[in-house]
């Protein structure tokens, strides 16, 4: 019986993959084989030797410590594209929010409350400080045009905009598909800055892009530039930003992770991590979760990992070897040295590797000794 630790509340269409047969899972479960989280924040969490796979119900996974897993033999997935359609979708209604300042006029209206009468002028006398741009015709800087970025471009195109997209990591394939769909996409980021009027952000969080709205980059866009932000807060330079809104440089910024300083700061409109919050997205995220944590325990296949190698495996297998390392070409022949000795009989071998970790399996009609091959976790499944 595996068990799974569950450290957020996980959709229970997603919990009901997994076969009631094999597996038990609970937020309190000890020893726990893998985990299921969503935001809970896991970098101060032991885990148990047992534990074996971490499962995001969700794109980001900031809250685990990705690079320890792996040197634990820890495999972490995440779930890509399962929550896109819920993004992308208050990523529009954010559009508009940055431009008809709604979110400022809606609470203006209430202040009217017990005015009488006197509402209507009221309204039409003070309704000229929420005027705004229409989207229609402007253009719109996609900054990562993947699973979320790529739906939001074509429901933004749809609505009339003009689409400049930038992603380092698009195939060529990928990049004429965009093309023909009259996107323009550019390899450099100050494109982004000086043709867009409106910039979302749709990127991970890394070395490389915290705090990449910065000042710099800020004094490179238009002016009146609205930028949104549904990735991660850390990719804007808070103090840039603020300055850049106090001088009128930027026209809105609408989040989905405020800070202290941000909320109630004109211009700013803070919106608390709603983006994947719908019930959808939550069955989307945890179906697909629970669906490569069991295809991990029970097949030995990876789908989805951001630490170790993707893998798809035979159905068919014995004994099946699953060999977790650090990366070197040379350790599938010795695994297969290592087979051969024991008299096993090979049927299948694939290895791959990723970041500097290594991912080997090997099928064979019985078990073989690993001791000699400085794996750093070996599971041996029997079918």
């Amino acid at each position: 019986m595996y068990k799974i630790l569950t450290l957020n509340k996980i959709s229970e269409i997603g919990l009901s993959e997994l076969d009631a047969s094999k597996y038990t899972y609970s937020s309190a479960i000890e020893n726990p084989d893998a985990v299921l989280v969503r935001s809970a924040s896991m970098h101060e969490t032991t885990l148990a030797p047992e534990t074996i796979a971490i499962a995001r119900a969700g794109a980001g996974v900031n809250n685990i410590p990705v690079a320890d897993c792996a040197e634990k033999g820890v495999v972490v997935f995440n779930t890509p594209g399962a929550n896109a359609n819920a993004v992308k979708e208050l990523v529009i209604c954010s559009l508009f929010l940055s431009s008809r300042k709604i979110a400022a006029a809606y609470d203006w209206c209430k202040s009217l409350k017990g005015e009488g009468e006197n509402v209507g002028k009221l309204v039409e006398k003070g309704k000229s400080a929420f005027a705004g741009p229409e989207i229609s015709g402007k253009t719109l800087g996609v900054v990562g045009m993947g699973a979320i970025g790529a739906l939001v471009a074509d429901s933004a195109s749809s609505l009339g905009m003009k689409i400049i997209g930038y992603d380092p990591f698009l195939s060529d394939d990928k990049i004429k598909a965009f093309n023909e769909k009259g996107y323009d996409i550019t390899s450099d980021l100050e494109d982004i800055y000086a043709k867009s009027d409106y910039i979302t952000l749709h990127l991970p969080l890394n070395d490389g892009t915290r705090g990449i709205i910065n000042s710099d980059s800020i004094s490179q866009m238009k002016d009146g530039v609205r930028i949104l932000n549904f990735a991660r807060g850390e990719l804007v330079d808070n103090k840039s930003l603020l300055d850049a809104l106090d001088s009128g440089k930027v026209a809105a910024y609408i989040t989905d992770f405020p800070t202290d300083d941000q909320i109630c700061h004109d211009g700013v409109t803070a919106i608390p991590h709603l983006g994947a919050s719908t019930p959808e997205s939550e069955d989307n995220c945890a179906v697909m979760a629970a669906q490569e944590v069991s295809a991990y325990l029970e097949k030995g296949e990876i789908k989805n990992s951001v630490n170790y190698p993707n893998a798809k495996l035979p159905e068919k297998f014995i004994c099946r070897t699953c060999l977790l390392h650090k990366e070197d070409e040379s350790f599938s022949v010795k695994s297969e040295a290592a087979a051969a000795e024991a008299g096993a009989a090979i049927s299948n071998v694939f290895t791959a590797s990723k970041k500097g970790m290594g991912y080997t399996v090997i099928d064979t009609d019985k078990p073989f000794n690993t001791d000699s091959l400085g794996a750093i976790r070996v599971r041996i499944l029997n079918k």
